[in-house]
C-alpha cells in the first residue's frame, strides 16, 4: 500500500496501516541537529542538512532519509520562509553549536557575543526581526511595535503580509504539488494566508517595518478590547484567502490530500487563551468561510494546529469545518487520548499525539518512549482517523536512542 493510500484511508476513517509523518509541515518537523543524527543512524551519505525553516531551524527530510524512515507523507511548503526570504540558492553556514548546514541564499545574520540576529527579507538595512540567544537552537521573534495611536489605527496595516497570489507562486505550488504526488506519498500543502491571528505570525518577522498591532501582548488585549478592528482584519484576510484558494485549486486540483489552514494556538498547558464564546464570535466565522469553500470545491481535508488544553474547543473546531487536529498535546489538561478518541474520533483525524516532546522523548528512557508510543498507537489507531507523529517538532537535543526506540515501536506496531 502506498503512502497516499494509507493517508487517504486514515483521513477517511477506514482501518488500515497507520501512516507516519515527519517533516511534511512546520509543526511536524525535525530540528536540523536531529536530522543529521538520523542520517548517521541509517548510514546515509554525510551531507549538510538544508534548513527550510530557519525560525525553528527545521531540516529537510531528503528522499533517502524519508525512505529509510518509511515516512508516508510529504509536504508542500510556501516558497518563502517565515523571515520573508526565498527558500533556495543554498549557501553554507556554521551554527553556534558547530553544525555545518545549508541555509537559503538570503539568510543574512549578525553574530554578536554568541547571539545571532536575523534580518527580514535578508535586508541588512532593516532592523533584525529574529534573535537566537546564546545557547539556544532556534530563533525568537523580535517585537518591533511602533507606539499605538488609537485614533489612527488602520486594519490595513495588519494586512500588509496578506496579498493576492502571484502567477509565479501559483506555478511554484503547481510544480511542488505535482512533484510531491509523484512520490506516491500522501501530500499535505501549506498555501499560506489562512492563519487567523497565529501569534507566530502577528509580529510579522517577514516584514522590514511592520505596521499595525504587532506586539504579542497588545494583540491578545485587542482580541478583547478591539474586536471590531480584529474582525476587519480577519474579514479582508479571509476574502483574499478564498480568492487565492480559487486560483490555487485550479492549478493543483486533487493533488493535495490535506491543506494546513491555521496554527493559531487556543490552549495553554492548563487552560485556554480565550472563551468558547470568543472563539465562536471572533474566529469561527472566518474558519467556516475558508473550510466551507474548500469542502465545496475540492477533495482536500483541512488541518488545524493548536497546542495546549483545547478539548473544550474541539466540538467547535469540528463545527467550523476542520477535518484534522494537530499536535494532540496529550500532556495538557483534559487531553486524555482515550477521551479524545472516544468523543471525537468519528469526526476528526488526529495527526500527532504519538509521543510527548516536552518530557518523554527528550528526557525519558528508551523503554519509557516505547511504552508511551505503543499506548498512543493502540488508542488512536482504532477505526482509522490517525496519522502518527510526535507532539510538535522534534527538538535539538533529543537523544538518538530515544528516536530509535520511537521508530522501532512504530514499525513493530505496523508490521
Amino acid at each position: 500500500m502506498t503512502g497516499k493510500e494509507k493517508l487517504q484511508k486514515a483521513l477517511g476513517h477506514q482501518e488500515g496501516p497507520v501512516p507516519m509523518d515527519f517533516g511534511a509541515t512546520t509543526v511536524t518537523g525535525i530540528h536540523c541537529r536531529v536530522v543529521e543524527s538520523l542520517r548517521e543512524i541509517y548510514g546515509l551519505e554525510k551531507s549538510p542538512v538544508n534548513i527550510h525553516e530557519p525560525y525553528q531551524m527545521l531540516g529537510y527530510i531528503d528522499d533517502d532519509l524519508r525512505e529509510a524512515m518509511d515516512i508516508d507523507v510529504v509536504g508542500v511548503l510556501p516558497p518563502d520562509t517565515l523571515f520573508g526570504f526565498s527558500v533556495g540558492a543554498w549557501k553554507p553556514w556554521r551554527t553556534p553549536w558547530g553544525q555545518e548546514v545549508l541555509v537559503p541564499g538570503e539568510f543574512n545574520v549578525l553574530e554578536k557575543e554568541g547571539d545571532v540576529y536575523i534580518y527580514p527579507q535578508g535586508d541588512r538595512n532593516a532592523p533584525p526581526s529574529g534573535h537566537m540567544p546564546s545557547g539556544s537552537f532556534f530563533f525568537d521573534t523580535i517585537i518591533r511595535q511602533e507606539p499605538i495611536d488609537e485614533d489612527s489605527l488602520n486594519p490595513e496595516d495588519n494586512l500588509e503580509e496578506f496579498g493576492y497570489i502571484s502567477d509565479d507562486d501559483i506555478r511554484y505550488f503547481q510544480e511542488a504539488c505535482r512533484k510531491a504526488a509523484d512520490t506516491g506519498k500522501g501530500v499535505v500543502a501549506n498555501f499560506g494566508g489562512t492563519a487567523f491571528g497565529d501569534i507566530a505570525l502577528v509580529p510579522a518577522p517577514q516584514l522590514t517595518h511592520p505596521r499595525g498591532i504587532r506586539d504579542i501582548t497588545e494583540w491578545y488585549i485587542s482580541t478583547v478590547s478591539r474586536q471590531d478592528y480584529i474582525h476587519q482584519v480577519f474579514e479582508k484576510q479571509s476574502e483574499i484567502a478564498v480568492a487565492n484558494l480559487e486560483k490555487i485549486a485550479q492549478a493543483v486540483g486533487d493533488l493535495p490530500d490535506a491543506v494546513f489552514i491555521c496554527g493559531t494556538d487556543f490552549g495553554t498547558q492548563t487552560s485556554q487563551f480565550c472563551s468558547q464564546d470568543t472563539f465562536e464570535s471572533l474566529y469561527a466565522p472566518y474558519y467556516r468561510k475558508v473550510n466551507d469553500w474548500i469542502h465545496r470545491n475540492t477533495s482536500w481535508k483541512t488541518f488545524k494546529h493548536s497546542c495546549g488544553a483545547v478539548e473544550p474547543f474541539i466540538s467547535q473546531f469540528i463545527d467550523a469545518g476542520f477535518d484534522i487536529l494537530n499536535p494532540v498535546q496529550c500532556s495538557a489538561a483534559g487531553m486524555d487520548p482515550f477521551l479524545l478518541k472516544e468523543r471525537y474520533g468519528d469526526a476528526l483525524t488526529f495527526w500527532g499525539g504519538g509521543i510527548d516532546t516536552q518530557q518523554t522523548l527528550p528526557f525519558g528512557t528508551p523503554e519509557e518512549v516505547r511504552k508511551e508510543a505503543a499506548s498512543r498507537l493502540e488508542i488512536f489507531s482504532q477505526q482509522g482517523g490517525y496519522v502518527f507523529t510526535t507532539i510538535h517538532n522534534v527538538q535539538a537535543n533529543t537523544p538518538v536512542k530515544n528516536l530509535e526506540a520511537l521508530l522501532e515501536t512504530f514499525q513493530s506496531f505496523r508490521s
